[in-house]
């Protein structure tokens, strides 16, 4: 017999982690090879993990609600071999693989820091999410007593500690470094000076009579984090312009009566504020990028995320090469994606590849807002109400006008003003000559 593995897998870009939902197997159960296992849950996503092998049960490794990162082991499979392979042996800590850190320019010293030693074998068998949380939060997993299966230390054990603000230290070490003095270099010195990240303890929210508590579920647990670390890491800027579309709405409202007949679908105004930003994309391409540590990944293919709310959380499915659709066909993908996203039907692949999100915040009436930007993306852009206002024309006469503003947040180590406005000001021109002459929605 032999012990095979089933780790969490990457349901979609940027996705770094995923919950466990529900377990759709349990200990001693045969399965088949593509067999469902469990029910994972995402910022992004809700899926099936299924069986890449045939066999029996034999450990659930990951809970039910707790976050697991991806590539860690979350159950055991036993299955029939020539011989008996050992799940995640405990391995010398000087030959345990280094966890994967993103390149920066000057990356922190207690990323470069080995993992401590464990007291032994059960402990030594460290995820990659514990070895990034302790090398974070300058935790010693030396003096951290695990939960898991064997005395395994689990990332919620390192959450609990992360939470109280008792963070077990290697005290230890300060002797080890004075009799050995090549561990006086440079790098060893910025590390024992540099101060230990810990994160906030959770605020103490008096619940008075009357109260309702409501459980954070694992979307938006994920949904937190995600926002969290857009606005911790990337730089938001932001600005803003006023569009004219008086033209297009006179047009849109003029056919898509005999559009909705023909064709089954609704013509909105986002599908053809969608493809204006896909052409604007094609030529000003610097937008369209992504930051990467220590280079600028400006992606080739023009894939528009559109936000679709719930009751309870957000989504931002992916319409694929935008830029070559027309705006009949911009629609009718967002009609369906929307209407996958409210059935549960939305898969991974519908989710991921994003390049640029576009927000129909306009769609419950706000004129203005400060997007946050859906990360890796370098910008995010906000599609307002579209209100009737007075305008004064070019003529000096005053006229009521149908206006919309669009708000732009951009990540600044990406973007600069100067190349954001020329995008704005190109998105801008393509909607105000959008009209019956100009422009075909075939």
């Amino acid at each position: 017999m032999a012990i095979e593995q089933i780790k969490m897998p990457q349901l979609g870009e940027s996705v770094t982690e995923g919950t466990i939902s529900k377990w759709l197997v349990s200990v001693g159960d045969k399965v088949n090879k593509y067999d469902p296992l469990a029910e994972v849950m995402t910022d992004k996503v809700n899926a099936e993990v299924p069986s890449s092998f045939t066999g029996t049960i034999k450990e659930l490794i990951a809970e039910e609600g707790v976050a697991y990162a991806v590539g860690e082991v979350i159950l055991t499979i036993e299955t029939e071999g020539g011989g008996t392979v050992a799940v995640a042996p405990a391995a010398p800590q000087a030959e345990a693989p280094a966890p994967a850190v993103e390149k920066t320019s000057n990356p922190p010293a207690a990323a470069a820091a080995p993992a401590p030693a464990a007291k032994d074998g059960n402990k030594a068998r460290y995820s990659p999410a514990v070895l990034k949380l302790s090398q974070e939060h300058g935790i010693d997993l030396s003096l951290v007593t695990g939960t898991g299966a064997g005395g395994r230390i689990t990332r919620k054990d390192l959450m609990k500690i992360i939470e109280s603000g008792n963070i077990p230290q290697a005290s230890q070490a300060v002797p080890a470094q004075a009799a050995a003095p090549e561990a006086k270099a440079p790098q060893a010195q910025a590390t024992a000076a540099t101060p230990v990240k810990q994160a906030a303890p959770a605020p103490n929210v008096p619940v008075l009579p009357g109260d309702i508590e409501i459980p954070v579920s694992g979307v938006r647990k994920a949904i937190a984090a995600n926002m969290l670390r857009s606005k911790h890491e990337a730089p938001h800027a932001w600005t803003m312009i006023e569009v004219d579309v008086t033209n297009l709405v006179d047009y849109r409202n003029s056919i898509k009566n005999d559009f909705k007949n023909k064709e089954g679908f609704n013509l909105t105004y986002f599908a053809f504020f969608v493809k204006a930003v896909a052409q604007a994309l094609k030529e000003y391409p610097q937008i369209n990028s992504m930051w990467a540590g220590d280079k600028i990944i400006q992606k080739k293919d023009i894939n528009l995320s559109i936000a679709v709310a719930t009751d309870d959380a957000l989504y931002v499915p992916v319409i694929k090469h935008a830029d070559e659709k027309t705006i009949k066909g911009i629609a009718r993908e967002i009609n369906e994606l929307a209407a996958k996203v409210r059935a549960g039907k939305l898969t991974s692949a519908e989710m991921s590849g994003g390049t640029f999100t576009v927000n129909n915040t306009g769609s419950f009436g706000s004129i203005q807002s400060n997007g946050i930007i859906n990360y890796p993306q370098a910008a995010i852009l906000q599609v307002e109400s579209i209100v009737k206002r007075p305008v004064v024309m070019n003529n000096g006469m005053i006229a009521v006008r149908d206006m919309v503003n669009l708000c732009m947040s951009l990540d600044h180590r990406v973007l600069d003003g100067l190349v954001c406005g020329r995008f704005l000001q190109r998105v801008k021109e393509i909607l105000e000559n959008t009209s019956k002459e100009n422009t075909s929605v075939y």
